[in-house]
């Protein structure tokens, strides 16, 4: 590589991939979550989320973590691999907090989306597409 292309391909990856750059989720987290509103067509940044998993013989859920989306509408870090075991998870989204701050009504409070993890050594996507009316989501790649 030159070393005119050196300071190039720095910036680009920092805009690209890096936590620091467009907000990517860490590339150790095998579960990533990435919010769109589809009102306004941006990220949904500051969107409250909860993840847990189901425990107990399916009995209780266990929260592991609470966080909120970055600019890029994304949740960098929100699974760490030693936390990672087959199971029943769940993402829960304040959807109603995050269209009250925008001075917009919405017909769901939150949305949940219940997923199994049958292979810890996967990688897990969960889009979320958000509209004060609706929502779908699918598994990612």
């Amino acid at each position: 590589m030159s070393s005119r292309a050196a300071p190039r391909l720095r910036t680009l990856q920092g805009h690209l991939g890096s936590p620091e750059g467009r907000g990517m989720e860490s590339v150790s987290s095998p579960l990533t979550t990435h919010v769109l509103d589809t009102v306004s067509g941006l990220p949904a940044q500051g969107l409250c989320l909860r993840l847990s998993r189901l425990e107990d013989h399916g009995q209780q859920w266990t929260e592991l973590r609470k966080s909120y989306t970055n600019p890029d509408g994304r949740c960098p870090g929100l699974l760490p691999p030693s936390q990672v075991k087959t199971g029943t998870y769940k993402l829960s989204f304040d959807t109603e907090g995050y269209w009250k701050e925008r001075g917009q009504e919405s017909f769901y409070p939150y949305v949940e989306v219940v997923f199994t993890i049958t292979n810890e050594t996967h990688k897990f996507h969960v889009p979320l597409l958000l509209s004060p009316w609706s929502y779908t989501t699918y598994r990612g790649s």
